[in-house]
């Protein structure tokens, strides 16, 4: 299984992979919306597309999940 399906087995959707300052922009964005935010490291094997010079500095880059709030659940990132 890999890290994409197992976070979208826990509800959490991918949104976009980015890296600064946009990267902060979004999640700041998405949590001011009601989202709960997490962020995970590039894994470029699961990328479709160009991803090639993104390879090239991978640590630079993350990729935004989103999902609902609830009641339950803190402003902090996961």
């Amino acid at each position: 299984m890999t890290r994409k399906e197992e976070l979208t087995g826990k509800g959490w959707q991918k949104q976009s992979t980015n890296d600064e300052p946009r990267l902060s922009e979004l999640a700041d964005m998405y949590q001011e919306i009601g989202y709960q935010v997490h962020l995970e490291p590039f894994h470029p094997e699961e990328e479709p597309g160009c991803t090639e010079c993104m390879k090239l500095q991978a640590d630079r880059y993350k990729t935004i999940y989103i999902r609902k709030k609830t009641s339950e659940d803190s402003d902090i990132f996961e």
